[in-house]
């Protein structure tokens, strides 16, 4: 029997990249029309921003915590959030939830590791790339990370809450991306992180100017393989 897969979702967008992800491809290993039984709750964007802004971390928390004991109760085995920035709350909710989590960051540090990086760069929220969640989890397991210079900091922040998380995906947007990573390449970067998980909805790997490391379906994928054993 295949684990339980609990979702705590934040934003909808990258939630339902990640749940479709997990739907898609556990038919690979598991049949047509097959997949572990899968449980989401989400909280409203908005209490998730109010704490956010206000750097209101336990906050943070509360809410996931929340929602970790809602699909405990409904049976799931494990989580997962497919949501990166809020990630920083991580130490206070894995030690106060009811069922065992993964940290998107450290799957995706994993990921670059066995892919041979040495530096990568961070793309997300101003939150995520001013903040320790990716450093931490690279610097883990020997690896550079290196952000965007902050005046494209503050433009990718107003793509993602302006645009990405409400469903719109902009030519001009995805190519502000690629101009973005072809900076980050000159400074060394060798891969870019997607470490907002709605930016695997607009860039596009085959014209990115850097190799990606996709946060929302390598968490979705961790998660069948820990469902699946």
């Amino acid at each position: 029997m295949a684990k339980h897969i609990g979702i705590v979702a934040c934003s909808y967008e990258g939630a339902a990249l990640c749940y479709r992800t997990i739907c898609r491809e556990a038919q690979e290993r598991m049949g047509e029309d097959n997949h572990p039984e899968v449980t989401m709750h989400t909280q409203p964007l908005a209490e998730y921003m109010k704490a956010v802004r206000a750097d209101d971390w336990a906050k943070v928390a509360d809410l996931m915590l929340d929602s970790a004991r809602k699909l405990a109760a409904a049976g799931a085995e494990f989580a997962i959030c497919p949501d990166n920035t809020i990630h920083q709350a991580f130490e206070v909710v894995e030690a106060g939830s009811p069922i065992p989590w993964l940290h998107i960051a450290r799957v995706v540090a994993q990921e670059a590791q066995q892919r041979g990086f040495r530096c990568v760069g961070i793309l997300g929220t101003a939150y995520l790339m001013e903040g320790p969640v990716y450093p931490q989890a690279l610097k883990d397991v020997g690896i550079e990370a290196v952000v965007p210079a902050e005046a494209e900091r503050k433009r990718i922040n107003e793509i993602i809450f302006r645009q990405l998380v409400k469903g719109q995906f902009i030519e001009p947007s995805r190519l502000y991306f690629n101009q973005v990573m072809a900076r980050l390449k000159e400074r060394g970067a060798e891969a870019a992180v997607l470490g907002c998980t709605e930016i695997p909805l607009i860039v596009r790997p085959g014209d990115s100017p850097l190799p990606t490391l996709d946060s929302t379906r390598l968490l979705a994928r961790a998660a069948l393989s820990v469902a699946l054993g």
